[in-house]
């Protein structure tokens, strides 16, 4: 679909708005002519002669006549000047009010038209791969979910408030043209094609422009979203003039794209101004031959008011003449929202898909597993078994596969080849949000948002009550500091829950698994990186979080797995070993060397 057809599409909940819009410009649009043409019975009465001539009328005379004739020429010179002002006065009242309906038209509508495409663009960002978002700038998302739909605007706004107001505008001022004078009329109507070839490779450079410019803001935003969010690694390292000198080069770099831009924007007002200025010159060279010497064809009052039209009308055919430069922005912006738009997505449900349930075991058969299905497999036929209550903890050296494996449950990934299964079921039968429902996941890098701590644990769902948020927090050993907070469980904890430690943060990441009481649990290295005290306080929460659960635990410190009821031992994507650790240390091979390396002293 042609871009322009898309964006038209985006006005069809506002149809009836629309309408509204049309009709209020129009009224304005004639209504702004007809001030014009009552310049000539007032020209007339103000010079004592009648206001509307008898005979020799032009065709804009005789429609006048017909609607207010009687009371524009109703006795003397003086009541008619006096009647031709109250009509005057009147159409600005009338203008000035459809002008105003018209504008509050256009901003409802073009606002309403941003916040649709924001909100559809923003629910499709959720339906998307997790690959996406990790090969695509955060800054850039931000500048597409944010600016460029904003851009979209200028295009709505251009074809209402603009656009519309002045094509009727222009067709209204033709109509008196053309009723006053078809042969000055007519210069005017020959040289607009002419307008139109002059600016046409204008508009062509300013949509590439235009694009260039909207991608180079995407990369200063994020630029900016990266520096915020690694602030302290930026001044651990002392790097805050290496991160101005970046920010400086990209300023210069979209600074240019603009200046690019915009040259060739700018210049279609002065290059259609001039040409108008040319088509004016024509207008009172020939109008002043007709309006003068004895064969003149033209009177003086009627000359005057067509060259006062055609003054009006150079103002609505340059905003015209812009507009192809001004939607190419809009277009471009556009062009970065529908690219984002037009990715199929991975997730929701589908037809025939089922609630999930978990009674008996979970299974994966022969699953192999690469990122893109091109580069090097992560996992390779990985078979394994974890029965209900099972305690099954997964280890290897770094870069093992370990976190895919566990990822590829909930339905982040999916296989490459080969397949899960949920007491015989293929999960790919389940509906994710089922799916997700039955999962509890606690990682090392918890997710905490700028909000309340009790909007943290009871992330995603609205129907928990501050009881049951105390609870889930007391048993992950997170009651008791939280109390300590400024304002308890109504602190805000601000952005990735700086105000907290890494330990507080991980008990709050327990609570909110302990508060869904999901059957499944995954555990991702979630003490790694803590103190001695956090740990303890965190594995306590984790224990009480292990309870009755079945439990998948991908563990870096082996002190904490000793006690599993199964290990797996990944190596370069594949299970080298399992059992329990008596067997595994017994055995001598890959766990005892990981066990050795960790306990060495």
């Amino acid at each position: 679909m042609r871009r322009g057809a898309r964006l038209l599409l985006l006005l069809r909940p506002y149809t009836l708005l629309f309408v509204t819009n049309i009709v209020a410009t129009l009224v304005a649009s004639v209504m702004d002519g007809a001030t014009f043409v009552l310049l000539i019975p007032f020209l007339r009465a103000l010079f004592g002669q009648q206001a509307l001539p008898a005979t020799g009328t032009s065709g804009v005379e005789d429609v006048l006549a017909k609607i207010a004739g009687p009371f524009l020429a109703a006795g003397a010179p003086e009541l008619a000047l006096r009647n031709v002002v109250l009509v005057l006065l009147g159409a600005l009242v009338l203008k000035n009010v459809a002008q105003y309906a018209a504008a509050v038209s256009s901003v409802a509508i073009e606002e309403g038209v941003v916040r649709d495409l924001r909100v559809r663009l923003f629910r499709h960002l959720q339906t998307l791969p997790l690959g996406f978002f990790q090969r695509t700038k955060g800054g850039q998302l931000l500048a597409r979910v944010v600016s460029d739909t904003d851009q979209v605007k200028t295009a709505i706004t251009a074809a209402l408030a603009s656009l519309l107001r002045n094509v009727s505008l222009i067709v209204v001022y033709v109509a008196i043209l053309l009723g006053l004078s078809w042969r000055l009329t007519l210069i005017a109507i020959v040289a607009a094609p002419v307008l139109a070839l002059i600016i046409r490779p204008m508009i062509a450079r300013v949509r590439r422009r235009s694009r260039e410019q909207a991608d180079e803001r995407g990369e200063l935003t994020s630029l900016v979203a990266e520096m915020v969010a690694s602030i302290k690694l930026v001044r651990a390292y002392v790097a805050e003039a290496f991160e101005a000198e970046r920010f400086q080069r990209l300023a210069d770099r979209y600074r240019r794209r603009v200046l690019r831009a915009q040259r060739w924007s700018t210049l279609t007002s002065p290059v259609s101004e001039i040409f108008a200025g040319l088509v004016v010159v024509l207008i009172f060279s020939y109008g002043t031959h007709l309006a003068l010497g004895a064969s003149a064809t033209l009177r003086p009052e009627v000359f005057v008011a067509f060259i006062a039209v055609a003054l009006r009308l150079m103002s609505p055919v340059k905003a015209v003449a812009q507009y192809p430069t001004i939607m190419a922005g809009a277009v471009a912006a556009a062009d970065r929202v529908f690219e984002v738009l037009d990715l199929p997505p991975d997730e929701g449900d589908r037809p025939g898909e089922i609630p999930a349930a978990f009674r008996e075991r979970i299974e994966y058969r022969r699953v192999s597993f690469s990122y893109d299905g091109t580069e090097a497999a992560v996992l390779r036929d990985v078979d394994l078994e974890v029965r209900r209550g099972q305690v099954v903890a997964i280890v290897g050296p770094s870069g093992a596969g370990k976190t895919t494996l566990v990822d590829l449950l909930p339905r982040f990934y999916e296989p490459t080849s080969g397949g899960i299964l949920i007491d015989g079921v293929p999960i790919t039968r389940f509906t994710r949000a089922s799916l997700r429902a039955l999962l509890g996941i606690v990682s090392q890098e918890t997710v905490l948002l700028n909000d309340t701590v009790f909007a943290n644990v009871a992330y995603g769902r609205s129907d928990f009550t501050l009881e049951q948020v105390r609870a889930a927090a007391r048993a992950a050993n997170a009651d008791e500091f939280i109390a300590q907070l400024p304002e308890g469980y109504d602190t805000l904890l601000g952005e990735r829950g700086t105000r907290l430690s890494g330990g507080q943060r991980q008990r709050i990441a327990i609570a909110r698994a302990l508060l869904r009481d999901p059957p499944v649990l995954i555990l991702d290295e979630a003490t790694s990186a803590l103190d001695a005290e956090s740990e303890r306080l965190v594995q306590e929460a984790i224990d009480r979080l292990m309870a009755h659960r079945t439990v998948l635990v991908i563990a870096h410190r082996l002190t904490t797995v000793r006690h599993a009821d199964l290990i797996v031992v990944l190596s370069e994507g594949r299970i080298v070993e399992r059992g329990t650790h008596d067997a595994l240390f017994a055995a001598g091979g890959v766990y005892r060397r990981l066990h050795d390396m960790q306990f060495r002293v």
